[in-house]
């Protein structure tokens, strides 16, 4: 009896648990199917894979599209179209919006604005404060929630729970493994003089390496102290690695493609558009996030695509806001890293698919293997790229990599057995809904 799948992806260097190699991959009714030589199936599609990389679906765990609120900077609809152009099926959104995602109707509505209007598939998180603390065991178990994302560094109004009793109120309600951004606010209001009128490279010298290391120890000793999981977000310091790696029982961590390729010295020629928080650094604490993805202490990739418009960094630092754009570029520019040598793809692949699943209890995502979603991220591994501003999906229309040449490029989306973006165009109506966790089931 021959074998129907409705789509067959024929002859790609499939990259999974069993390593890379040549396979098929059958899809039926959304999900993987088979694995393996399906040349005796038939199927109502069939996708040439030939020459190729299959990738299990890449997942970005942290990004801001900025609705609602501020939409003139981006939307779920655009910044998804951007994640998507860039060979990412699914995302994880941050809570600074306005409103604030600190509860469930706010939650809920973001959900709503996603749904079939976003081009991959999402979740959220939650804003962890004081007012909701009591609340988060709740929250971080909703459908479409990622979990629990605290701001320790300067955000957002009331996102910001600097203290550690504020954090400690948090951490003791949580289950799932909650999220934060780790520099202190303390010593970044110390600090505040040490910034440069009109001069961005001041920037990381106000928020220097002691401001990080500092939140991330406190940061850690609340984790043990409330017997909590904690994820700490965009790692910048070769200090935060040495450090993180003798604690890997409570923390988990990220890295960005910024910290990983750019540097500080680029402050004298991309000013402004470098401004992250945490900054970029020099090139030690570039080698020391490097250290990190060698020796196996990172455990996942997210870009921080955090956009505002040119007329927004054009404003003389400090007053221009710190975020630079980053989902669309996120497998580009770490796939170049591959091709150099860097990394290898099935590391790549760890941090991107796999270690989201670990960490977070994807529920079918984040693996290429039968019963999973037919989420795929394919990619031509040969294939020189320049980035340009033009290409850029996001309403910002700019990124900081704009000339750079690159080698290996995204040239199919798949989310959920849906062809979304082949060879740079979006090919199906958008079609996003929230990933499940095994934490949060829907009952």
């Amino acid at each position: 009896m021959v074998q129907m799948f409705d789509t067959i992806y024929r002859s790609g260097f499939v990259v999974n648990q069993d390593g890379v190699g040549l396979r098929d991959i059958g899809v039926s009714n959304g999900r993987i199917a088979a694995i393996g030589n399906l040349g005796h199936a038939s199927a109502g599609e069939l996708v040439d894979a030939t020459g190729l990389h299959i990738l299990p679906g890449v997942v970005d765990s942290q990004v801001h599209f900025r609705e609602p609120g501020l939409e003139h900077k981006e939307d779920l609809e655009s910044g998804s179209r951007s994640a998507v152009l860039g060979g990412v099926t699914a995302v994880f959104e941050m809570p600074n919006t306005k409103p604030l995602t600190t509860s469930a109707e706010t939650l809920e509505d973001k959900i709503r604005r996603g749904r079939h209007r976003m081009h991959c598939d999402f979740a959220f998180w939650v804003g962890g404060t004081r007012d909701n603390a009591d609340q988060v065991a709740e929250l971080e178990r909703l459908p479409g929630a990622a979990g629990i994302k605290v701001f320790m560094g300067s955000s957002t109004g009331d996102l910001l729970v600097e203290d550690d009793e504020g954090v400690r109120s948090i951490l003791r309600n949580t289950r799932r493994r909650a999220a934060f951004h780790s520099e202190d606010e303390f010593r970044l209001r110390e600090r505040e003089g040490m910034r440069i009128a009109g001069d961005p490279a001041s920037h990381p010298v106000w928020r220097d390496e002691i401001a990080a290391l500092k939140c991330t120890e406190r940061l850690v000793r609340i984790a043990r102290e409330t017997r909590a999981r904690i994820h700490v977000l965009h790692i910048s310091t070769a200090e935060e690695i040495e450090f993180l790696k003798d604690h890997k029982d409570v923390a988990s961590c990220e890295a960005t493609p910024h910290h990983l390729t750019l540097e500080a010295s680029q402050y004298a020629t991309l000013g402004t558009l470098l401004q992250m928080n945490p900054p970029v650094r020099d090139t030690r604490h570039r080698d020391g996030v490097w250290s990190g993805i060698t020796q196996g202490i990172v455990d996942v990739l997210g870009s921080d695509h955090a956009p505002h418009t040119l007329e927004e960094k054009s404003k003389p630092y400090p007053a221009s806001p710190s975020g630079m754009t980053g989902v669309q570029t996120l497998v580009p520019i770490m796939l170049d890293h591959v091709n150099e040598g860097r990394m290898s793809i099935e590391r790549f692949v760890d941090l991107t698919s796999h270690g989201p699943n670990r960490l977070f209890g994807m529920a079918r995502k984040g693996r290429i293997a039968v019963g999973y979603d037919a989420d795929l991220t394919i990619v031509d591994m040969k294939r020189r790229e320049t980035i340009t501003n033009a290409n850029v999906g996001s309403k910002a229309g700019w990124t900081p990599y704009d000339g750079k040449i690159v080698t290996g490029w995204p040239v199919g989306t798949v989310v959920r057995g849906q062809r979304v973006m082949w060879e740079g165009e979006i090919v199906t109506p958008s079609t996003g809904e929230p990933v499940l966790f095994g934490e949060a089931l829907p009952r």
